[in-house]
């Protein structure tokens, strides 16, 4: 994969991610769940609204498809969700809620413009230059019906694309020899994550085996006593990455550099418009300190 197609594969993922995470922090979404039947929101919406393309899969599955949470914290709420809220239900609420955040962070001009419309039309067509083997997540929420609506085309879209890139980088780590916990403290020794503290928190690991999992990771040389990447630990977290857009790059490699580029030059308007409004809580990633 040559440096030109690496680049377009991680800026069409940096831009494009804004745009579909805003689901998991939006309070339509919350209320979206609750009206669907779950009782709370917070983790257990989570992982049930996330995991509901798969069907009323057990806590292994989601466990495993969502790779960095501690199982025992996915197995307090899967499979109960099941018995609050159906998958088809959950479902449509995400879906729902992730049009009525986006018109309220976008406003109605953007979201009626041609360059919305766009927009979705080509990242359509990229999430379907796509092939579904040994990716799981993906491959679920391919199997759900497109919308009609533009901007729901584009928030299904983004969500394809960011799930497709999410199962080829799960299947890096794995490959690497990076379990879930390991993965996460190496993520964010890299400093480009989540803060350590609330990466912990977030994925229901305790202080000490966050902390046991460093001693692992010093020992094999891979961080430094101030949990600090070594020299290997970059080369193994940047050839992660490297593998991670090789196998992410079919949707922008079939859709073509003209087309990709459009993406890119869209994207950031659209990006940038949720992110001022005040999507993303501060505070939580290592860039706004």
């Amino acid at each position: 994969m040559d440096d030109e197609a690496r680049t377009a594969t991680r800026h069409c993922y940096r831009v494009l991610e804004p745009i579909h995470s805003i689901i998991y922090f939006a309070p339509e979404a919350e209320q979206a769940y609750l009206e669907a039947g779950l009782d709370k929101g917070g983790r257990l919406a989570y992982f049930a609204s996330r995991a509901a393309a798969l069907g009323p899969v057990g806590a292994g599955v989601v466990a495993a498809t969502f790779y960095n949470f501690n199982p025992e914290l996915v197995a307090k709420h899967i499979p109960r969700a099941w018995t609050l809220a159906s998958p088809a239900d959950l479902v449509s609420a995400r879906v729902e809620a992730a049009g009525t955040a986006l018109r309220r962070l976008l406003g109605e001009q953007l979201v009626a413009s041609d360059a919305l419309a766009e927009l979705a039309e080509l990242t359509r067509q990229a999430a379907q230059a796509t092939e579904p083997d040994g990716r799981p997540l993906f491959a679920a929420h391919a199997g759900l019906d497109w919308p009609t609506d533009p901007l729901l085309v584009l928030w299904h879209a983004t969500t394809l694309l960011r799930e497709y890139r999410g199962d080829g980088h799960i299947a890096s780590l794995v490959s690497h020899g990076l379990a879930g916990l390991p993965a996460l403290v190496t993520h964010t020794a890299t400093g480009k994550g989540f803060l350590p503290e609330v990466a912990r928190k977030l994925r229901g690991w305790s202080q000490q085996e966050w902390d046991n999992a460093e001693t692992r990771l010093r020992e094999e040389g891979i961080i430094d006593h101030d949990g600090s990447l070594t020299d290997r630990g970059v080369a193994i977290r940047e050839r992660i990455e490297e593998e991670t857009d090789a196998a992410s790059s079919a949707p922008w490699s079939r859709l073509g550099a003209d087309k990709t580029s459009r993406v890119r030059e869209l994207a950031k308007e659209f990006s940038r418009a949720v992110v001022a409004a005040g999507a993303y809580p501060s505070g939580l990633f290592a860039g706004q300190r």
